[in-house]
């Protein structure tokens, strides 16, 4: 319903209500029943309602408003008062009771009235509050995206370091192998900035850079780095964040494949359970070993994650039976409300 149509169904059953207890007490029992009653207390308590909304509708809140209405209220009981001596062609200005009637219909209508302004006031002041909450939830808003993109700066620099090394190491003795990992560095940038300026990062987005970023690390490796990505096309479709699985992938290498001889396998594996995306890096390097430590990468992964989903989300880190490690990154299907803006942070 409408709020009009509201006020017009509460003033309607407000005077039926003093129609009722009128008539219970007796008030003109002798030429006045419930019907006659009624058809007074609606007409003073429209008129009231009609000329009081018109009168205060533009007034500012605060003293005047109140001093408009003391001047209205007795103006809109006389008016009411008219209409119900025409209507019923009971009483009138000369009847005895008339002051009674005017100081019943004045103590209604003043009841009336200031439930009315008083539940306009607690409307705008519940309006006041949800501004300032949406404000709040802005600014948090704007806080979460600058921390998860500090999160991501604190990523990519590191990678564009190491890479750019080894470019300036291989141009004296393979400018052939330094002008190919150029090239691959040039189609992760490009992928890169395209995902920045999209508002719609996909599963299958983040799998073409994470292929760039292995070829990249191919050429430093060689044959010392195998890979295989196990993932189905229809969930490549699925809105991800940027820069999730990259980071436990070059933990993989940095931790796994690095310092083992003779190099080892990375093993990206996804998979779709219900509602939950399951996302495994495992690789057959050197392991864990005795203490489980984490880098920036998996710290700022976890921290991203925690960030965009909440307890939704879980990322885990554990050692393979058969050697190396794997870590599990479990994401809920459908995306937050605030990952649309976050997809690029």
């Amino acid at each position: 319903m409408t709020k009009l149509t509201l006020s017009l169904i509460a003033t309607f059953a407000y005077n039926t209500a003093i129609a009722g207890l009128l008539t219970a007490t007796g008030w003109m029992a002798e030429s006045c029943g419930f019907g006659c009653n009624f058809v007074f207390s609606q007409s003073i308590g429209f008129s009231i309602a009609i000329i009081s909304s018109l009168t205060l509708a533009r007034m500012p809140a605060g003293r005047l408003r109140w001093a408009a209405l003391a001047g209205v209220l007795p103006l809109s009981v006389a008016v009411g008062l008219s209409l119900g001596f025409a209507l019923t062609g009971i009483g009138g200005w000369s009847h005895s009771l008339i002051w009674q009637a005017m100081l019943i219909g004045l103590f209604f209508g003043l009841l009336a009235s200031i439930t009315f302004v008083l539940i306009e006031r607690i409307g705008l002041l519940s309006a006041t509050v949800k501004d300032r909450q949406l404000q709040v939830a802005e600014q948090d808003k704007r806080a979460m995206e600058a921390h998860l993109k500090l999160l991501q700066a604190q990523i990519e620099p590191h990678f564009l370091f190491n890479t750019l090394a080894n470019v300036n190491s291989l141009i004296d003795s393979d400018p052939v192998a330094a002008s190919r990992l150029l090239d691959r560095l040039n189609e992760w940038l490009r992928a890169a900035l395209a995902q920045a300026r999209s508002d719609a990062a996909t599963l299958g987005d983040e799998l073409a850079m994470l292929g760039n970023y292995l070829h990249i690390l191919k050429t430093r490796f060689d044959e010392r780095l195998r890979w295989q990505v196990d993932c189905a096309e229809d969930l490549r479709a699925l809105p991800f964040p940027p820069m999730l699985l990259q980071p436990l992938v070059e933990n993989a290498v940095r931790h796994g494949i690095e310092p083992k001889l003779g190099g080892g396998e990375i093993y990206v594996y996804i998979t779709r359970e219900q509602n939950k995306l399951h996302l495994l890096v495992s690789d057959s390097g050197a392991g864990l070993g005795e203490a489980v430590c984490e880098g920036a990468g998996l710290t700022n992964v976890r921290a991203r994650v925690t960030a965009l989903y909440g307890e939704t989300a879980n990322l885990s880190l554990k050692s393979n039976a058969v050697g190396g490690a794997t870590a599990h990154l479990v994401l809920p299907i459908e995306p937050r409300p605030e990952f649309v803006a976050h997809a690029q942070a």
